[in-house]
């Protein structure tokens, strides 16, 4: 079972009125995934809701024609990751595989959906939250086909160390390809000027960053737009008073 320290570390359920986590709370196990794990595979019945604890971290990725697999969307302890407004009744269109080693709290949808039928503020985080994780889907989409492979990569960078509130992210160079929906040739080309001009360090298996600000500048636009979308949905369902 987990506990409230673990609640603690994901930010859609640390926020909950103490009421709501209450509901959660006898449901919620705690389960512990290294990098690569996989949390649904496409096509399966959704039937756990997964929360992943700083500094885990989740992506979710479609088949594309060639077989292989490209992410849209990456989730850290920020969100939720499986069923969140359905009741496990459909099959998951995408896989769920974890991109950074850490703990995940994980719920079965079925009680999920009780939880939000007997609590309004419950049914109506989700939602909310469900609406910023669309947002991102169609932010990706947007970013893939307007952004150069370097915007792109810095974004990700970012995104990720953010998420996992650490400077050395775990990736092999194609794992990196194969998120970016790009050639491993591409990747390395971009690593290696990102590491020639000092903003990050290369080595096996890991990627260092050096110079966040610089990354900054180098990366699109598009997950400042996420983080202020998710600013502006996800504030004001619980109030500060509680």
């Amino acid at each position: 079972m987990a506990v409230l320290d673990d609640l603690m570390e994901n930010r859609l359920l640390s926020v909950l009125a103490p009421a709501d986590r209450d509901r959660l709370m006898p449901h919620l196990q705690a389960f512990d995934f290294e990098n690569g794990a996989l949390l649904q595979r496409a096509g399966d019945d959704v039937i756990h809701t997964w929360f992943p604890c700083r500094p885990a971290l989740a992506s979710f990725c479609v088949a594309a024609d060639a077989g292989d697999v490209v992410e849209v969307a990456i989730i850290g302890w920020e969100g939720a990751v499986g069923g969140i407004v359905s009741n496990g009744q459909i099959p998951a269109y995408a896989m769920a595989q974890v991109r950074s080693a850490g703990r995940f709290l994980r719920i079965r949808t079925a009680a999920l959906e009780q939880a939000k039928i007997d609590s309004m503020h419950l049914r109506h985080w989700f939602a909310r939250y469900s609406d910023c994780l669309l947002a991102q889907v169609f932010q990706t989409a947007a970013c893939n086909a307007t952004h150069t492979i370097e915007q792109r990569a810095c974004k990700w960078l970012l995104a990720a160390s953010e998420r996992t509130r650490s400077d050395e992210l775990q990736m092999t160079q194609e794992d990196f390809a194969g998120l970016l929906g790009v050639g491993r040739s591409f990747v390395n080309r971009t690593l290696r000027n990102l590491r020639r001009e000092g903003i990050i360090d290369a080595r096996r298996g890991t990627i260092v960053l050096k110079d966040r600000e610089r990354l900054k500048h180098t990366a699109c636009g598009c997950s400042a737009a996420i983080e202020s979308h998710f600013d502006e949905v996800l504030r004001g369902i619980y109030t500060l008073d509680r």
